[in-house]
């Protein structure tokens, strides 16, 4: 069984209209919901065993801040500038990289692409957009990453800060 989770970056700061979009840092509600969420996934029992970021500042501060939170080696986390602003087909390429002794993979990166790989995965629930610092969990029952395209996949859950937590 392989776990995917799609988390999108941290809320940004627009304060500086002359820094360059992929140099934009968090901003201090971005700082404070990405433990929060790294937090709610491990209270659902879900550590992912390899993050993999969009090199953006925003993104890879964000799986920083998550990492942390896991006790994951921050310099363990994997780069991959193809994440960056990348359309949904992009993020198969990177999942068919995944060593097939990772079960949890935390990917980090942008919209639209990201909101729309989510929709791509599963036909079981419809999103319009997800959030700064959302998660978009799905399962497959599968031995190895190669065969998660064409894997039927089970939709786990989607949750976001501003989402009330039951």
């Amino acid at each position: 069984m392989k776990t995917l989770l799609l988390i999108r970056h941290a809320k940004s700061s627009w304060n500086d209209p002359d820094v360059d979009d992929f140099d934009r840092p968090l901003n201090k509600r971005g700082k404070q919901n990405a433990p929060e969420m790294a937090n709610r996934l491990t209270h659902r029992g879900i550590v992912p065993e390899l993050l993999i970021a969009s090199p953006a500042k925003r993104t890879k501060t964000t799986a920083r801040i998550m990492a942390k939170e896991w006790s994951y080696d921050k310099d363990a986390i994997l780069l991959e500038d193809e994440l960056y602003l990348c359309y949904a087909s992009t993020f198969l390429k990177v999942i068919t990289k995944v060593d097939d002794d990772i079960d949890t993979v935390a990917i980090f990166a942008h919209n639209p692409g990201i909101t729309d790989f989510a929709n791509y995965l599963t036909q079981e629930i419809r999103i319009d957009n997800i959030p700064t610092s959302g998660v978009f969990a799905v399962q497959a029952n599968i031995d190895s990453w190669n065969n998660f395209d064409s894997a039927r996949k089970s939709f786990l859950f989607f949750d976001y800060p501003k989402q009330e937590v039951v």
